[in-house]
């Protein structure tokens, strides 16, 4: 059986992005073709399901790293800044993007928030279990 874990990153996030527009519960944003995905990027995203593309992508991180928190994904979807002559400086990405995601993931019932013990943070529900491992599937098929 395939795993999350030996399918190609870019290939499950577009696989599990499909299967994210059939919920009803995920729905970008009206603000959210006009934003930027962090201070570090220059533009918008030019893609016109790129929310749903980073919903898979952050489904399949917490999937890997959870329990994890807001701060964390920040991180991880963060970059470079261009400050013309000067270093470049490592910037977070956008809160708001991450934040609004992770609760239109929370309302779909694939994450939950684990309070209890030292680690607390999002972590993976069985249905987004189920998503992640049939896309999986899908794409070691092809």
């Amino acid at each position: 059986m395939v795993s999350v874990f030996d399918a190609h990153a870019g290939k499950l996030a577009k696989e599990v992005a499909e299967a994210l527009k059939a919920k009803k519960e995920l729905t970008p944003p009206k603000w959210s073709s006009f934003v930027k995905t962090g201070v570090h990027k220059e533009r918008p995203p030019q893609q016109k399901d790129w929310w749903y593309i980073r919903a898979a992508a952050v489904l399949r991180t917490i999937y890997k790293e959870g329990p994890i928190g807001i701060s964390k994904l920040r991180s991880k979807y963060g970059g470079k800044k261009n400050r013309g002559s000067k270093p470049e400086k490592f910037r977070k990405g956008s809160g708001s993007v991450i934040r609004k995601i992770v609760q239109q993931l929370e309302a779909a019932g694939l994450i939950k928030y684990k309070k209890e013990g030292v680690n607390k943070g999002r972590i993976i529900t069985p249905a987004g279990v189920s998503i992640l491992n049939k896309a999986a599937a899908k794409i070691s098929k092809e």
